[in-house]
């Protein structure tokens, strides 16, 4: 008996210790709803008053968040806010609610839009990421640490610690004690602002680098200066090799461009001997086809414009590649062996196409969109971005290289081509067509020009004045890598593409363009053939 009492008795005290601790709990809930539950006073000082009274009750408002003054937040920046008397309102969809409450209100004529000023709008967006800090998944709240470090406010310090004692996940958790770093980097205190220049050093980006330059372009304290300095050097050291990938692959980018503009010119003045002044507007012939097939695909197949890029290739090849053949057979076939007058006739030539180009599109410059496949960029350092649409046009370059050194290698238009081009009477006593054959190779390096137009509209604007951006540049890569060579169109291409950005880097673009262009004059001096020469025997009398 007296140990079944003791039993009873253990638990009976437990149970009533439990009904104590959920009556503690259910209060202290009560209480934190109570404070934090957004009144209709809150909401008014919110949506009405100067900027700075609102902005100081929107800071206030984030400290304690809570789901109505997160919608009302989002709504003020969405521009979807009434204040009608007393009464704050959401208004979507044609329905009005009551921002502290919820419920449904009529919406009367004398209910007034509240306006936002850029002003406004910046802090809502920093309060819209100050919210997500407590209620967002871990991608939000990632975004929203980052959006806080960039836009570092005094004001924001209490929730940023409040969001570091609930915070589990590290990578948060870094970037919000940098947020907190760069906002005591303003602090009264130089001891302060000091700790805060030590920490931001351990962010090796821009971002922090554009914080510390901004401080120390106003900081006064020597002490606090000197750490500034450190840190900056300390970032600097790590983003320089983020800089030199850059440059480096954005100079490898350049080059693909100049490789796809050289290849159509490999064939056409390499292998025929022709200056075709006109190469760039038959680049430009492409990327107007790429944009109409665009509009096409846009119009009538909507649903399909991520793969309107499958058909302007080939569309943009025959193109190009049409235009080409009948510049061929009406002007140039006149022309052989005679230089001056095709340079004469095709500059003529590209002249008659872009102002046709003018006349049908109009002389504006028009936009043909990314699909999104090609949208965004892989992010390698914290200041090195391959961009999607680059890496593809990199990978089609090499595609388009790899098809047409197989066609003149390893295909019997491809023999004949090198037959004509290198001996075109005894091409002809072979039995080979040598004016069709001189026709199809002319198509083929235009279609090409037409695959380089297709390939620009993916990183800029398309206009008639597309091709004399690249026309200079595209003979320059022929001439360097040897006339006739593909194996040295490629190296030149590539080669001048890295040279040019390393060197714009270092002197800016104009400089950049002029030591280019006097470093192939002196290689033309000392290597007339280029980096690759013809093969052949002489012999001599």
């Amino acid at each position: 008996m007296p140990g079944l009492f003791v039993r009873v008795r253990v638990l009976f005290d437990f149970h009533w210790g439990d009904v104590k601790r959920f009556w503690l709990w259910l209060w202290c809930l009560v209480v934190s709803v109570s404070a934090q539950a957004l009144t209709a006073e809150q909401a008014l000082k919110l949506a009405s008053g100067d900027a700075d009274a609102r902005i100081q009750a929107l800071s206030e408002s984030v400290l304690v968040p809570d789901e109505r003054t997160t919608a009302l937040v989002q709504a003020l920046a969405d521009d979807a806010v009434k204040v009608q008397g007393p009464l704050v309102l959401i208004v979507r969809d044609g329905r009005a609610q009551d921002a502290a409450t919820g419920e449904l209100v009529t919406v009367s004529d004398a209910a007034e839009d509240v306006i936002n000023n850029n002003r406004m709008r910046n802090e809502l967006e920093t309060a819209l990421a100050a919210l997500q800090l407590v209620g967002g998944n871990d991608a939000q709240r990632l975004a929203a640490a980052k959006a806080l470090l960039k836009e570092p406010d005094a004001a924001r310090l209490p929730l940023l610690n409040k969001a570091l004692q609930t915070e589990r996940l590290n990578s948060v958790r870094q970037v919000l004690e940098l947020a907190r770093a760069a906002v005591w980097l303003n602090d009264e205190e130089p001891a302060q602002r000091i700790q805060g220049a030590r920490q931001l050093a351990l962010s090796k980006t821009p971002d922090t680098k554009l914080l510390l330059n901004q401080r120390l372009a106003e900081e006064t304290n020597t002490e606090v200066k000197a750490q500034i300095a450190t840190s900056l050097r300390e970032i600097e050291k790590s983003l320089r090799w983020g800089e030199y990938l850059g440059a480096a692959f954005t100079g490898l980018s350049l080059g693909s461009i100049l490789l796809l503009a050289a290849l159509g010119l490999a064939i056409t003045y390499g292998l025929m001997g022709v200056i075709n002044m006109a190469h760039g507007e038959l680049m430009m012939v492409g990327a107007y086809a790429t944009f109409v097939v665009q509009g096409l695909v846009r119009q009538y197949v909507p649903s399909l414009f991520d793969a309107y890029l499958l058909v302007a290739v080939p569309v943009a090849f025959l193109a190009a590649a049409s235009v080409g053949a009948l510049m061929e057979r009406t002007v140039l076939r006149f022309l052989y062996g005679r230089p001056l007058e095709t340079l004469l006739a095709t500059w003529g030539i590209s002249l008659v196409l872009m102002q046709s180009v003018r006349s049908i599109f109009g002389a504006q410059n028009v936009a043909v969109e990314n699909p999104v496949w090609m949208s965004g960029g892989l992010q390698l350092l914290p200041n090195l971005i391959l961009p999607y649409n680059r890496l593809v046009i990199m990978g089609f370059a090499l595609a388009v290289l790899a098809a047409m050194s197989l066609l003149i290698s390893r295909t019997r238009l491809g023999l004949f081509v090198r037959g004509v081009t290198q001996n075109r009477p005894i091409a002809s006593c072979m039995g080979v067509n040598t004016a069709k054959v001189d026709t199809y190779a002319f198509a083929l390096g235009s279609g090409i020009a037409g695959l380089a137009g297709c390939a620009l509209t993916q990183i800029g604007n398309v206009g008639p004045d597309l091709g004399q951006n690249y026309i200079v540049d595209s003979f320059m890569v022929v001439v360097l890598g040897g006339v006739g060579q593909l194996a040295g169109t490629v190296y030149a291409a590539l080669g001048l593409g890295v040279l040019n950005k390393f060197l714009e880097g270092w002197a800016g673009a104009v400089l950049a363009k002029i030591m280019v262009l006097v470093f192939i004059i002196i290689f033309i001096q000392k290597r007339p053939q280029g980096i690759f020469a013809i093969k052949g025997r002489s012999v001599e009398a």
